[in-house]
């Protein structure tokens, strides 16, 4: 992490309260949970998002660790709450009513929404045809920025199982865009 603070003050101040603590906290954290939360499919990742933080807080007391240990510690309770999330709606599937569409008329302009759609689609139609494992590896390795020995233990296997996912999404990946002419 690119802390402004030292880890050590920072820690200590977001575990007494301190606002300017957890904001930074936030501002580092968030934006690799939340496209790792995006890419993973989860349904409302901005509050999966929301529920990971509140876990962080409330968890926070017994951390202990470095900044690498950190950023690993909190993308295993993203991995668990988009768990969660997929179970949760497993069990309730929920269908919109007419209330709820177009309920959020003060978003990102159609201009914007476009824009972001056209510079993230191919990204994710590549991710979609990995398999599951693959996937997560992959999104942890890159916007986790974890180590693979980090990946095992939020996924739950051994390394040299996350090792051979890597590479055989990795190539997948590769054969795809091959396959389209892009060089890589």
């Amino acid at each position: 992490m690119a802390l402004a603070q030292p880890f050590d003050g920072l820690l200590s101040a977001a575990r007494t309260g301190a606002a300017w603590a957890w904001e930074e906290l936030y501002r580092e954290l968030s934006p690799g949970v939340l496209g790792y939360l995006r890419a993973r499919g989860a349904h409302e990742p901005e509050d999966v998002l929301g529920e990971v933080f509140l876990q962080v807080v409330r968890d926070l007391p017994r951390f202990s660790g470095d900044e690498r240990e950190l950023r690993s510690w909190v993308f295993t309770i993203a991995h668990h709450r988009l768990l969660d999330d997929v179970r949760r709606r497993r069990r309730r599937p929920v269908e919109p009513s007419g209330a709820e569409v177009g309920a959020d008329m003060a978003g990102p302009s159609a201009g914007e929404q476009a824009l972001e759609a056209l510079a993230t689609q191919r990204v994710r139609q590549v991710l979609a045809r990995l398999a599951g494992d693959q996937q997560a590896v992959l999104l942890l390795r890159i916007l986790g920025d974890l180590t693979v020995e980090e990946v095992a233990r939020i996924l739950g296997k051994r390394v040299g199982a996350v090792k051979a996912l890597q590479r055989r999404g990795l190539a997948a990946a590769r054969k795809e865009l091959e396959w389209e002419g892009v060089a890589l």
